[in-house]
């Protein structure tokens, strides 16, 4: 399915969008809405955000690790309830990478909890499209966590990637 969102970097104003955006989705860790506001100032050259009517209707907010350059993390991908199943996120992520590899980077990192099959279709799907290796390794094991329950975090690491025009060829 065709994707015509305006893509682009966010705005400081973004910022509560994109936490309303997180709390509706019901399944990512809510950060703080001053959290995202200060992310879409601090890290918007490494993050997406979807635009529909000038709203917000989707985001994937990212950092390049400062100890390796070329690697750039994704913190949380979310869609608009109104949005999903259009293929979105993977243009989101498609977008962002496109830029990021221009920019150095080669590799795509994200943590994943093991039930969250969603994310882990998104990201598998991601490298099939680029053509790129993925490794998995445990990253943080749920008992590091300071609460009882928690799963562990997976990391996902895909790469190396290189510049394409189009990542859907």
């Amino acid at each position: 399915m065709s994707v015509t969102h305006l893509i682009e970097s966010p705005t400081k104003a973004d910022g509560a969008e994109l936490w309303r955006i997180a709390r509706d989705s019901a399944k990512l860790d809510l950060n703080s809405p001053y959290a995202y506001m200060l992310w879409c100032r601090d890290f918007a050259e490494s993050s997406v955000v979807a635009r529909e009517d000038d709203r917000v209707v989707g985001f994937v907010i990212a950092y390049r690790r400062p100890d390796e350059p070329e690697a750039a993390l994704v913190w949380q991908v979310a869609v608009d309830a109104s949005q999903r199943g259009k293929g979105l996120a993977g243009a989101l992520l498609d977008a962002l990478y496109t830029r990021l590899t221009g920019e150095g980077v080669r590799y795509l990192e994200t943590t994943i909890t093991p039930d969250n099959e969603a994310s882990i279709r998104l990201f598998t799907s991601f490298a099939k499209r680029w053509n790129a290796a993925m490794e998995t390794s445990v990253l943080f094991g749920g008992e590091e966590f300071p609460e009882a329950g928690h799963l562990p975090e997976e990391l996902y690491r895909i790469g190396p990637l290189t510049t394409r025009t189009d990542p859907g060829e």
